[in-house]
């Protein structure tokens, strides 16, 4: 293959510290993107909730007595 990670004939081995050390960045990109996306659902939620909070408020003032 031409992105080195398995030897071929006459092609030297792959240094098995590069290959650790990109399977480590995959793993950890992967890890990265799954925990952006929490973080997103996350604001949402506490944005929507905040949202429902100022309606019950302004509900609550408007039709005091």
């Amino acid at each position: 293959m031409s992105d080195g990670t398995q030897a071929g004939p006459g092609s030297p081995a792959p240094d098995p510290l590069d290959v650790l050390q990109r399977e480590y960045d995959a793993r950890r990109a992967a890890q990265e993107k799954k925990g952006e996306r929490y973080m997103w659902w996350y604001l949402g939620y506490f944005l929507f909730g905040i949202h429902i909070v100022a309606f019950v408020m302004i509900y609550a003032v408007t039709h005091a007595k």
